[in-house]
């Protein structure tokens, strides 16, 4: 409900943004909003050259080329003129984003159908890892410290592996591997959901703990950062976790004391001291290394885990195959039931994917997220804060909308500010300790068809900030 009447706000806004600066400030023209692609030039209007400053349609006609004058206004340095036929077509700036129809045609043919194979094959292995035990001796195994986080899932229950497999997945920058598990988590967790269409106190403590984004190896951040020639592309990974560490704890309190869970419990402190020591151990061995060290472990960890994973499903599937003759079925039909699974929840997301991204691109294409980011940047400058973190604040905002958004910012301040500078290695932290919180709200509900969200936008929202203020302190502390 929340989400919906946020998304309704958005793209309401955006429309009648857009239609008063069409009548008003002449900035904009629809079709540049249907039909622009991200970084192309933007039609701001078309006049005949007899309406234009004399300077310039001097310049225009004595130009040898009149076909396309660039930069004759001296005002405006990224305006581009085409003269033909006695008018002018005159561009400014660059798209923001793709507009509404290629952003539909992207969403399908770049995320939904690569993330449909994803959840095909992902799905298939957790039917095997239902089929055959292994999740249910998971579940098991970490039931004491799970049944105290969520008290209202039973003991035992199949939810309790799939979550854990997501937060692994996640610890682990294995995105690929993270969203099937979670989906499947949503599923099981609204089996026990008493109120449908309204999200249960479970589902939300686990999708705050997965939008958190604790992450240990930020293996894409890295390769963005190397592909910049940083000095040292690792050195934004001990940032990157803390940051991420105290936005999980963050979260996991907030939703705690709302939901008025026992934190004084001996096996949640076991269990939270437990991943504190691994994560300590593991920053200790990963600080040891020199730079060529460091950038082999953390590019080939996470896809030698995967590769365990994968291997160990097989394995355990096929020394368990008894289980699969007792459910009369094989290990390969149950892969492909699991795999079948998996296309219908990709099917069922399209939807709801689709109509949060076309309202984030009308958004941003509108002028009104440039408009706030400016708004905020100005604020924050007359604080005090220095120009190169306001400079990185772009990344921050856009970053619970559109990943890929968020991603294109970190880019561009490497390329602008430099790649061992303090924004860009503040918008590599940015980029690396949070999720996509309007993409993962519109995945996960949608693919159990849960329309109140009740507090968990605004949880994750919340969280969200933590992790900006957290990243600011811990960039200028090691920056």
């Amino acid at each position: 409900m929340v989400l919906s009447r946020f998304w309704l706000v958005i793209f309401i806004s955006s429309i009648l943004f857009i239609v008063v600066s069409l009548f008003t400030a002449n900035t904009y023209t629809i079709d540049s909003v249907l039909n622009g692609k991200k970084d192309d030039p933007v039609l701001v209007s078309e006049k005949y050259i007899e309406e234009l400053p004399a300077f310039l349609k001097d310049s225009i006609k004595k130009a040898p080329d009149q076909t396309m004058i660039i930069n004759r206004d001296t005002l405006n340095a990224d305006t581009t003129y085409v003269y033909k036929n006695k008018t002018v077509k005159i561009y400014s700036g660059l798209q923001k984003s793709d507009g509404l129809l290629p952003t539909c045609k992207s969403t399908l043919v770049d995320l939904i159908l690569p993330l449909i194979a994803y959840l095909a094959f992902f799905c298939g292995l957790m039917e095997l890892l239902i089929v055959s035990g292994a999740s249910g001796n998971l579940a098991k195994a970490l039931s004491p410290v799970f049944v105290k986080v969520f008290p209202s899932i039973p003991k035992n229950h199949p939810s309790i592996s799939y979550m854990t497999l997501n937060f692994a997945a996640n610890f682990l920058g294995l995105d690929s591997a993270a969203t099937p598990f979670g989906l499947k988590a949503m599923e099981s967790l609204q089996e026990i959901n008493p109120e449908k269409d309204k999200a249960s106190d479970a589902q939300i403590m686990f999708m705050c703990l997965h939008a958190s984004g604790l992450t240990l190896i930020a293996t894409s951040i890295i390769g963005y950062r190397a592909a910049a020639n940083a000095s040292n592309p690792a050195d934004v990974m001990l940032p990157c976790i803390i940051t991420s560490f105290i936005g999980t704890i963050a979260a996991f309190l907030i939703v705690g004391i709302k939901q008025k869970i026992n934190f004084k419990s001996a096996s949640l402190l076991i269990g939270l001291m437990g991943l504190i020591a691994a994560i300590v151990g593991l920053l200790m061995y990963v600080n040891h290394l020199d730079l060529i060290g460091k950038n082999y472990f953390t590019s080939n960890l996470s896809g030698l885990i995967l590769l365990a994973i994968i291997v160990f499903t097989l394995i355990f599937s096929f020394r368990h195959e008894k289980k699969f003759r007792e459910a009369d079925t094989t290990v390969f039909d149950t892969f492909v039931v699991g795999a079948n699974n998996g296309v219908k929840t990709g099917v069922t997301i399209f939807p709801y994917v689709l109509g949060m991204l076309v309202a984030i691109s009308l958004f941003r294409n509108s002028g009104l997220f440039e408009i706030i980011s400016d708004a905020i940047g100005f604020i924050f400058s007359n604080l005090g804060v220095s120009k190169e973190i306001t400079n990185a604040l772009p990344v921050a905002m856009l970053r619970p909308f559109s990943s890929a958004g968020s991603r294109g910012f970190l880019i561009d301040s490497m390329n602008t500010f430099g790649a061992d500078s303090l924004t860009a290695r503040l918008s590599s932290i940015f980029q690396c300790s949070a999720e996509s919180t309007f993409y993962v709200i519109a995945v996960y509900f949608g693919s159990v068809n849960i329309k109140n969200t009740r507090y968990a936008l605004g949880t994750m929202l919340l969280v969200d900030l933590v992790c900006v203020i957290t990243a600011i302190f811990v960039a200028t502390w090691f920056f």
